[in-house]
């Protein structure tokens, strides 16, 4: 009974056609996704080092003065410029996130959390295996892959390409 309905070559087209669907759809669907998973751990601490608008904590500075050291070669040394390094840091921590979730200057922004992630690893090396190397893959992955459909950088580049584009019409017409 079932024979008669289905067949192999049938069943086989409906699940080809199923897996092209999702493939388009998680091709829309995972830039984002994984744009926000990067985005909100730093977003998260970024919002604990600022007391206000524009006001860094006092904590943001004692953390790179006296609790975070780069662990090198069995060694720990200080930061250099400790509060330089605190208000960068925590501009970063806020910024980057901002423009991964609204993917505008994708790569750049993951890029740049990347090279956080990097010096976060020389800071605290135990975490490298729950935190560290999950949060390299996905700026990793962000960087191979792009930001996606679902991007103000896919906004734009759609733009430049339509004013290119009308451009190259309306002087083929005038020709």
């Amino acid at each position: 009974m079932i024979g008669s309905r289905f067949s192999l070559p049938g069943l086989m087209a409906a699940l080809e056609a199923i897996i092209g669907w999702l493939a388009c759809a998680a091709q829309v669907v995972a830039p984002p996704l994984l744009r926000i998973a990067l985005a909100v751990p730093f977003f998260k601490s970024g919002l604990t080092k600022w007391d206000g608008f524009l006001s860094l904590a006092p904590t943001a500075q004692f953390l790179f003065e006296e609790q975070f050291k780069l662990h090198i070669f069995g060694q720990a040394y200080s930061f250099p410029m400790p509060g330089t390094l605190a208000l960068l840091d925590s501009v970063a921590e806020i910024v980057l996130p901002v423009l991964l979730v609204v993917g505008l200057a994708t790569r750049f922004s993951a890029l740049g959390l990347l090279v956080m992630t990097g010096v976060i690893q020389l800071v605290v090396p135990e975490g490298w295996a729950n935190f560290h190397l999950p949060w390299a893959s996905l700026a990793v992955a962000i960087i191979a892959l792009g930001p996606g459909k679902l991007s103000l950088d896919h906004l734009i580049v759609l733009s430049w390409f339509r004013q290119r584009h009308g451009r190259q019409t309306a002087q083929a017409k005038t020709d």
